[in-house]
């Protein structure tokens, strides 16, 4: 399968009267042309694959949202600094989603994980580390483990207990006693019998019994989780699920360009860790956010760095979280700072986007900080860097004043829309039959490929598959792709599109 985007096409020229000749069709008319082009590709020789793509057509409507489903239980991981709660989180849930570095302070904002134990679904909420006396960036890491604690439905608070219980430690417990919430107390670090003997302590607390355990190794976590499932709701009592839920946007962009800035602006409070220091956060972030009324889940995720095969520790496993990020979401905003030119870094950024075949929102923040002549200057940057999103929807905005903010809200339901487009098979072989009569592909070798059938294999994003007699130039299929734009909309979405040469039967 190849993807194509708008380049260079070769000089066809447009036919004003394609769009009226296509809308003069009746569904008759349509369908027959589907279905007589279909029941020529008999005469070739076709491959066991094919047929599922020359079945019956698809509907064009979108189809039906989910039911309504209760969320999962939440459980915030809080503690001091450097105690393991990542690596504990990455032992419970199986896998190293969590970023973890041998120093202190590697996670700073909330990071949601799903995790499953004797059959029961939870999040977990992995934190920073929570410290009673901070400033500055540690300050709003502290700020962030708090609202967590005030989002779960229960707190797994992690001590690490080969140093034993510190003064910071005990700072917390008032904090976890007022919050009301069921808590649960991972001794961390212990790697083996001799140190349980050392937890007593704990007990002194008042929150219940320590439950010995291993992060590193694994020691002790099935108790420990039993331990938590036992005070854990059936159903989260903090948050829900709508009806097939928001549609997922990720914000994306090289690092320091306002990310964060937007996030927090779209939900009206700091949900991520905002700082000048580039590369501030280092994990996707999930969060609902209601703007114009529309719900949306945003992931803010780390800033795209470089060569990534040149990144250590936590940059690099950021960098491979921002691209899971994309591929768990359906639209991607990408961010730019119009206070810079548009970079190699930036334009890496939208490939990214591209390969992913998300739909596409381009925001350029800082829109207030730049005068009539920088604004000249970004757009011949635009249209010299960014030509081949040029049917991405874009949005002139300032995460920090919520300025034009609104927008998004259009720019994001076009996106999806074209994202989510599908043309019915008639229809699309209408097109391709008049294309085709009025700018037919240039001979090659003597001889004209032409197509012999084409269908819309999926949507999100369109994916288009065309049965020719031969090899079709890449000009002639941005082309094509050009026109299906022109006709059919698909606003913010990348279009693919796949060739199957087949030749005829021999008699």
């Amino acid at each position: 399968m190849t993807e194509l985007t708008p380049g260079t096409d070769p000089d066809f020229g447009d036919d004003d009267h394609l769009r009226e000749r296509l809308e003069s069709l009746d569904e008759q008319t349509l369908r027959s042309t589907g279905e007589a082009l279909r029941a020529g590709l008999s005469d070739y020789a076709l491959e066991e694959e094919d047929a599922a793509l020359l079945g019956e057509d698809l509907p064009e409507e979108p189809q039906a949202a989910a039911a309504p489903r209760p969320a999962p239980p939440v459980v915030a991981v809080i503690g001091r600094p450097n105690v393991g709660k990542s690596t504990l989180v990455n032992r419970i849930i199986g896998s190293r989603q969590a970023v973890v570095e041998d120093v202190p302070g590697v996670t700073r904002d909330r990071v949601s994980y799903q995790g499953e134990w004797s059959g029961r679904t939870f999040t977990l909420v992995d934190t920073g580390g929570w410290s009673a006396k901070t400033a500055g960036l540690d300050r709003a890491v502290a700020d962030q483990s708090e609202a967590a604690i005030q989002e779960s439905d229960a707190v797994l608070f992690v001590v690490d207990a080969s140093v034993g219980l510190s003064a910071e430690d005990e700072r917390l417990v008032p904090l976890l006693r007022r919050s009301g919430k069921p808590v649960v107390i991972a001794a961390n670090k212990v790697d083996d019998g001799h140190r349980e003997a050392e937890l007593a302590e704990l007990w002194g607390l008042g929150l219940g019994e320590p439950h010995p355990v291993s992060g590193l190794h694994g020691r002790g976590s099935g108790d420990l989780l039993d331990a938590l499932l036992a005070v854990l709701p059936a159903h989260s009592q903090v948050a829900s699920l709508q009806p097939g839920g928001p549609r997922r946007v990720a914000i994306i962009g090289r690092p320091n360009v306002g990310k964060s800035s937007l996030l927090n602006k779209a939900i009206g409070r700091d949900r991520a860790v905002v700082s000048d220091t580039a590369g501030t956060t280092r994990d996707p972030i999930d969060e609902v956010v209601e703007i114009a009324g529309t719900s949306w889940r945003f992931v803010d995720t780390a800033g795209i760095r470089r060569r990534s095969n040149l990144q250590q520790g936590s940059d690099y496993y950021a960098t491979l979280r921002t691209e899971n990020a994309l591929d768990r979401c359906e639209v991607a905003v990408v961010v730019f700072d119009v206070t810079d030119e548009i970079t190699d870094q930036d334009v890496k950024v939208v490939e990214m986007a591209l390969e992913a075949g998300r739909a596409i929102v381009l925001a350029f923040n800082k829109w207030d900080l730049i005068d009539d002549e920088a604004r000249a200057r970004l757009e011949d940057g635009i249209a010299m860097r960014l030509a081949h999103v040029a049917w991405a929807p874009r949005v002139n905005l300032s995460a920090k004043t919520g300025r034009h903010l609104e927008k998004l809200v259009p720019a994001l339901q076009a996106a999806l829309a074209g994202w989510d487009t599908r043309i019915s098979t008639g229809k699309l072989n209408a097109f391709v039959r008049e294309l085709s009569q009025e700018h037919p592909h240039p001979l090659r070798g003597g001889k004209q490929p032409r197509v012999l059938f084409a269908t819309q294999a999926s949507s999100q994003p369109p994916t288009f598959v065309l049965f020719t007699s031969g090899f079709m130039d890449a000009g002639y299929r941005r082309y094509m792709v050009r026109r299906l734009r022109e006709i059919y909309g698909f606003v913010g979405t990348p279009i693919r599109v796949g060739m199957r040469v087949r030749e005829r039967r021999r008699r």
